[in-house]
């Protein structure tokens, strides 16, 4: 039925109406969306039930078995009472595996709707407390008046009450009354604050008081070869930070500096976390490259291993001057303008600065990196590291998350199993048996790395298979789902790789199991 009402709207043709039935349609269309959100609410919601159910019916007699055993082991003795360290660890086996298949559920909810594992777990408990905490936010949002955005600040904002007083925050607010008629998303914010500071001001301040606990620094790519560095902090602690670079910045123009006053804020900062005038000291950067960017001045991007697309006149000027008497590296001080800011000026001046580019090739047309083996079971420094800078992101699909663990597709320990499997007629291709190669190695994040030893899912890396355009296609891993559901997670294109139409990065597909 919605696959139906897809084809249809994709047939729709806006010429068709006049400007009022425009605008009367965007508006419906709106509603949709917002019905359709409190569909997914449901169907999650539904899913979540039933795999919880299997779970508990196939650990039945698992744990039925356990405890025949832990009954035989005890010799006759007879004791009035469980052992209760045998009873904690039960206890802590049980937490473990409901956490496991709680993770496991997100993900297969995260992937059918696109969405990272983090997202995924988020949608699971947003659509279990509409559907089991808030009735009035979960019809709202089923009829079109309310879209899934302003339901999900009500879920955060009633988060920390006791079940009474959110459910009347969700009668007063989400009720059939008009009270958010045409609020805006800071408006619903703020009036389910004052609402839930009425009904219980000890829960408000605790939940600050707690919110301690979440600060963190966190570092984003930003266009124009920048990142945004940003910092979580205790109001307090924040504006005093603020303000001390604010005091700077002041200071100093008012003493003549010609810089803008968020440029020395920023300087400003770089300096007193480093100690080095511009920050930049003992660092490494993995420039991916063509080699006809580096020699001939060609135009094709380079790719830096954490920030992304870098020019390809900046990146010959990264790697073609030699600075600081540094035979292994390349430095940039010859290579910099004089129009250059004032802060990296003084840093290339500084004795202790120092970077060094590790320059890494692809093959023509397919920007497949060449590829490297190693007989350990660890991944050595130089794999760990061409595997970065291949992968670049987590390579769940749909995950974006920062590359923490490099690991086995096929899990190591399948080495010594029956060599008549898969796996193991993989071993001469460099993939299988849980060998430690290029092949059968990626990048993931340290949720989506312990969620792929869990029951049901499983990894495989794809045979390569020379084509016109190259020598082999990019890294592909395929990943299977408890249910049956597969998806492919090829590496991204790096410079090099001919690009022919779409390039997803995932494509989900069905199979029977």
């Amino acid at each position: 039925m919605i696959r139906g009402w897809i084809a249809e709207l994709a047939l729709m043709e806006p010429e068709d109406f006049d400007d009022r039935e425009r605008i009367g349609l965007l508006r419906a269309d709106e509603e949709l969306k917002s019905a359709l959100c409190a569909s997914q609410a449901r169907v999650t919601v539904a899913f979540d039930a039933s795999q919880r159910r299997a779970q508990e019916t196939a650990q039945a007699l698992e744990d039925a078995r356990i405890a025949a055993d832990q009954l035989a082991d005890q010799r006759g003795r007879e004791l009035a009472e469980p052992d209760p360290v045998a009873r904690k660890l039960a206890k802590q086996l049980a937490d473990k595996r409901a956490a496991k298949l709680a993770d496991s559920i997100g993900c297969q909810i995260a992937l059918a709707r696109h969405e990272s594992p983090t997202n995924g777990n988020k949608l699971l408990g947003l659509a279990k407390i509409l559907l089991t905490e808030m009735p009035h936010t979960f019809t709202a949002l089923a009829t079109g008046r309310l879209n899934e955005y302003r339901a999900i600040l009500l879920v955060r904002e009633t988060a920390f009450l006791s079940l009474e007083d959110r459910q009347a925050v969700d009668t007063e607010l989400a009720a059939d009354t008009g009270a958010m008629n045409a609020m805006g998303y800071r408006q619903v914010t703020a009036e389910a604050k004052r609402i839930a500071y009425r009904l219980d001001p000890a829960s408000v301040v605790a939940r600050n008081t707690k919110a301690v606990n979440d600060r963190h620094v966190s570092l984003r790519p930003a266009p124009d070869a920048m990142v945004r560095l940003s910092a979580l902090l205790p109001v307090a602690e924040g504006v005093a930070v603020y303000g001390s670079l604010s005091r700077e910045a002041d200071t100093l123009r008012a003493s003549g500096d010609r810089r803008g006053r968020g440029q020395i804020m920023a300087d400003t900062l770089i300096h007193r976390l480093t100690g080095t005038p511009c920050g930049i000291t003992g660092i490494e950067i993995q420039l991916v490259m063509t080699d006809r960017t580096l020699f001939q001045g060609d135009s094709e991007p380079a790719h830096i291993t954490g920030y992304g697309i870098f020019p390809a006149q900046q990146a010959r000027t990264l790697v073609h001057y030699q600075g600081n008497g540094n035979s292994g590296g390349a430095g940039l001080k010859n290579g910099i303008s004089a129009d250059t800011d004032n802060g990296l000026a003084a840093a290339l001046e500084d004795p202790g600065f120092r970077v060094w580019i590790r320059r890494l090739y692809t093959a023509p047309t397919t920007g497949q990196l060449v590829a490297m083996d190693s007989t350990r079971r660890l991944f050595p420094s130089g794999l760990r590291r061409f595997i970065i800078a291949r992968d670049q992101t987590c390579r769940t699909p749909y995950c974006d998350a920062p590359i923490r663990h490099i690991d086995h597709i096929i899990p190591h320990h399948n080495k010594h199993k029956d060599r008549n499997n898969r796996a193991s007629r993989l071993e001469n291709d460099g993939s299988g048996s849980g060998v430690t190669s290029e092949l059968n190695g990626q990048g993931l994040c340290e949720r989506c790395n312990y969620r792929k030893e869990s029951p049901g899912w499983t990894s495989t890396p794809q045979l390569r298979t020379p084509t016109r355009e190259g020598p082999e296609p990019r890294h592909t891993v395929e990943i299977t789902t408890p249910l049956g559901n597969v998806y492919t997670s090829t590496a991204p294109a790096l410079p090099g790789t001919k690009r022919v139409g779409a390039d997803p990065r995932s494509l989900p597909r069905t199979v029977n199991a």
